[in-house]
């Protein structure tokens, strides 16, 4: 029998019960301990590694550990995939998730993790490319339009923004015209696309498996 992994998704227990109960006769005394989660108990999506630790310690020790890879996707409809990507990025470690567009968007999706992932917003694309060309970050945009090339057989550069469009129009003109590469995700059935939210964990993905540590990995 192979021992838990790192979330109570492992276990089927959801989240600790207060420190005394858990640690019976072990001083709490971790500056990261949130005092109100070790008297009451920690059932926040986080793992193991970070039950009981505040909010503000979780992001730190994550920022330590962040990608060089950044993530966009647009948001001029009210795009419902959005807290997905968050929750994938965080998942990751990305850097920064931008939202391009309208501010207002569906955080249930997140579960959560937006609470532990650096957001960023712009009004427009345009917006965004000047962010990514002062920040020295080449533009990829993801989608399968002609003339992208395969995302799995491209080197991905380290110093990366993927861009994503939203559900239905897709990836806007603006995007494609100032990205400096376009990639699709192969695909063999009857659909013309993958759900953008889909699309965003497979590119991030793929960059993780193309750049990171595996060994930082829990």
């Amino acid at each position: 029998m192979t021992e838990p992994g790192p979330t109570e998704w492992s276990t089927g227990v959801t989240g600790v019960g207060p420190w005394v109960d858990t640690h019976p006769g072990q001083p709490a005394d971790d500056p990261r301990y949130d005092p109100d989660l070790l008297q009451h108990g920690d059932t926040r999506n986080v793992v193991d590694s970070y039950r009981y630790w505040r909010r503000e310690a979780i992001v730190a020790d994550i920022d330590r550990r962040r990608h060089r890879l950044h993530v966009a996707i647009e948001n001029f409809g009210n795009d419902a995939n959005i807290g997905a990507v968050v929750r994938t990025a965080n998942a990751f470690a990305v850097n920064t998730v931008h939202i391009v567009g309208r501010r207002r968007w569906n955080r249930r999706g997140a579960m959560v993790t937006d609470r532990y992932q650096h957001l960023a917003h712009h009004d427009s694309t345009e917006e965004l490319l000047a962010f990514a060309a002062e920040a020295d970050l080449e533009v990829v945009a993801v989608d399968n339009v002609d003339g992208a090339v395969r995302l799995e057989q491209t080197a991905l550069p380290r110093d990366c923004l993927l861009i994503f469009g939203q559900e239905g129009p897709g990836i806007s003109a603006a995007a494609l015209t100032g990205a400096q590469m376009t990639v699709s995700i192969a695909q063999f059935g009857s659909t013309r696309s993958v759900n953008a939210a889909v699309a965003a964990g497979i590119a991030m993905h793929t960059w993780i498996r193309q750049w990171s540590d595996l060994e930082q990995a829990w």
